[in-house]
C-alpha cells in the first residue's frame, strides 16, 4: 500500500470539500508501477499536476512507487509553490 495525499481541488476526489481537511487515501501498488499509474488509477490527468512529492522529494511521473510510499500530489493552481525550493528527481 501507499499513502497518497492530494491537494487543492484534487481533494474532492476523496469526498473532502474543507480547505481544512486532510485528504488521504492508502491504494495498493504493483510491482513496477509508476507515479502517472497512480495518477490514471485515481482519474487524474497529467496536464492537471503541477508537482508530485514521493517520500518529500519533488518527483517526476516515471518514478516508480512500491510498498509504503507516500505521494503527494498537487493540482496546476498550485503550480508557483515549491519549484525554486527543490530539485526534481525524474526517476
Amino acid at each position: 500500500m501507499i499513502e497518497v495525499r492530494l491537494y487543492g481541488r484534487f481533494k474532492k476526489l476523496l469526498g473532502v470539500v474543507s480547505a481544512m481537511e486532510e485528504a488521504v487515501t492508502r491504494l495498493p501498488v504493483e510491482e513496477g508501477e509508476t507515479i502517472a499509474d497512480v495518477l490514471v488509477r485515481l482519474g487524474i490527468g497529467l496536464d492537471d499536476v503541477s508537482h508530485l512529492f514521493l517520500n518529500a522529494e519533488y518527483s517526476g511521473a516515471r518514478r516508480r512507487v512500491k510498498p509504503g510510499d507516500r505521494l503527494g500530489i498537487f493540482p496546476k493552481e498550485m503550480g508557483l509553490l515549491y519549484r525554486q525550493y527543490f530539485p526534481k528527481i525524474e526517476e
